[in-house]
């Protein structure tokens, strides 16, 4: 039984909780790890297989499940190209259904800003001892290459917040 809540307040404001701690641990792994759990990438995948039914009418639930087998191709293709990770492909890929095609003039500006925040910010913390002797085992610290599954995580909790919030 669908509810068709298709208003994109609610649609946020269903995902959102769940969503929100399935990315703080996407943020935290790949800041600790550099790796991006498969097991969140399930779960984030799950949350919109269980929940969208109940959101979102037949063709649009559909079709934000083609999002997601869409940007899966195109992260893999890149991952190949060695332009980004494989675990960030397939966070990316997680994260597509959630964001509306509408959108996409809101969503990218959002994930730009988030990209340079959060590598700003990791550079910069980098530098500060007692927050560096208070995270010295996390390999990021260590990588030139930057953990974008902090700002992957981000910018789907800001949109999903913002969506949540603000009208229309």
């Amino acid at each position: 039984m669908t509810l068709d809540l298709a208003t994109p307040a609610i649609a946020a404001w269903c995902f959102l909780p769940v969503a929100l701690p399935i990315s703080l641990w996407v943020a935290w792994s790949d800041l600790k790890f550099m790796k991006i759990p498969n097991l969140a990438v399930a779960a984030l995948m799950l949350v919109f297989v269980l929940i969208g039914p109940f959101v979102f009418s037949g063709s649009e639930y559909l079709w934000r499940l083609a999002q997601m087998g869409i940007v899966l191709v195109i992260g893999f293709l890149a991952s190949t190209a060695r332009l980004f990770g494989a675990g960030d492909a397939k966070f990316a890929a997680a994260m597509a259904p959630f964001i509306a095609v509408a959108d996409l003039q809101m969503f990218l500006p959002l994930f730009a800003a988030t990209l340079l925040g959060g590598l700003v910010a990791h550079r910069g913390l980098k530098h500060i001892k007692r927050f560096r002797a208070s995270t010295s085992d996390w390999v990021s610290w260590q990588r030139r290459d930057y953990p974008m599954g902090l700002s992957l995580a981000g910018a789907l909790c800001l949109y999903l917040g913002l969506a949540a919030v603000l009208p229309g």
